[in-house]
């Protein structure tokens, strides 16, 4: 029964290996221009630093070049669509397929299983790579390209609350009582939110209670004095746990880690729905590969001789890329409450497979 939705093994096999062979070039060519472009922009800051030179402009492209193939995946996947189906259409081999038998399903088929490989290998990828790749580049980024922080969970740009107190870092690893933070700075405010001290520290560790900084320079606002002291135990109030729940960020987080991180966050009385969404998609967002054969098919059938197959690779490129609006649009409502989750992350392509299974079907008829 399966075999009835596939062509001849040869021909399954010829269609699938001219798709790869397209989603790799269109693949490699997009992250080499968009990476050099990226590197113009950044690596004066990277330089910058003192003590930076090419192995960190090299470093950065090997933690942002699975960024970029994370990103651009399924616009490959649409392009090498378009890449595949405009020849075979321009050399009549569409149309022999049609003469032959084959229905317009059925020379989908070997794409569309190929597409839901890619699929997969997408949604591998980002959970095992991109997430690590994005929490270094984030934390190395927000550390001023400066040594780069190491150790599990790092985190950048931690903002904590103790009461009226501010405990913030640059950058934080670890997790529990293994907690370390770089660049802290406390500020001690009275009940009416003024800042009565600030505290600052290259480092500070969890003291049980309270968190251990050390090497401290106090400002007293009062007296405009500023006080050196070997270390200072501050927020003793704020646990582990507490810091652990307040800045969860998707894009560094695997589908697992984040799904204990939303537990937390509901099980603390926080909103979920932001994270909900993106826990969604991040199922959701690599099937995108999985459309695109289906909304560029449209360059696959029709005459070549009518003069209108430019026309057809135009409108199935729009229908691929309203996809990509239509999705982050949806997910950004959804952020904002207006969509529930699970709506915002599936509704973008239900929808449009809705509308390229249609227009296949108009194609068939």
């Amino acid at each position: 029964m399966l075999t009835d939705w596939f062509p001849s093994r040869t021909l399954a096999f010829y269609l699938a290996r001219l798709f790869v062979t397209r989603i790799l070039g269109v693949l490699i060519m997009l992250v080499l221009v968009l990476q050099v472009l990226d590197l113009l922009s950044e690596s004066g800051a990277i330089l910058a630093h003192e003590g930076n030179g090419q192995a960190q402009i090299l470093h950065y492209v090997t933690l942002r070049t699975p960024q970029l193939v994370a990103r651009f995946l399924p616009y490959s996947v649409l392009l090498a669509t378009l890449f595949t189906f405009f020849p075979l259409n321009q050399n009549s081999e569409v149309i022999a397929m049609r003469a032959a038998g084959l229905s317009a399903h059925q020379i989908l088929a070997p794409m569309m299983a190929t597409a839901l490989v890619v699929s997969g290998v997408s949604f591998t990828f980002n959970e095992l790579v991109v997430t690590r790749s994005t929490a270094q580049l984030k934390a190395w980024q927000e550390a001023g390209w400066g040594q780069v922080p190491t150790g599990p969970e790092v985190r950048s740009n931690v903002y904590m609350t103790d009461g009226t107190n501010i405990l913030a870092a640059d950058t934080m690893t670890g997790a529990g009582a293994a907690i370390e933070m770089t660049g802290v700075t406390w500020y001690g405010r009275d009940s009416n939110g003024t800042i009565n001290t600030q505290m600052r520290s290259p480092r500070a560790v969890y003291a049980n209670p309270g968190w251990r900084m050390e090497d401290v320079a106090a400002f007293d606002t009062a007296t405009a004095r500023t006080q050196h002291l070997p270390f200072a135990v501050v927020a003793r109030a704020l646990t582990p746990r507490q810091i652990s729940i307040t800045r969860v960020d998707a894009d560094w987080l695997n589908l697992f880690a984040l799904s204990r991180s939303i537990n937390t966050l509901r099980a603390n009385g926080f909103r979920t729905a932001e994270l909900d969404g993106k826990w969604w998609h991040k199922i959701s967002g690599p099937l995108a590969a999985l459309l695109m054969p289906l909304l560029g098919s449209v360059a696959a059938f029709g005459l070549a001789r009518s003069g209108q197959l430019l026309i057809r690779a135009v409108v199935g490129m729009a229908l691929g890329f309203t996809y990509f609006v239509v999705d982050n649009m949806a997910l950004a409502i959804g952020n904002f409450g207006g969509y529930p989750p699970l709506i915002a992350a599936w509704a973008p392509f239900l929808l449009f497979a809705v509308v390229g299974e249609a227009v296949l079907i108009r194609s068939e008829e």
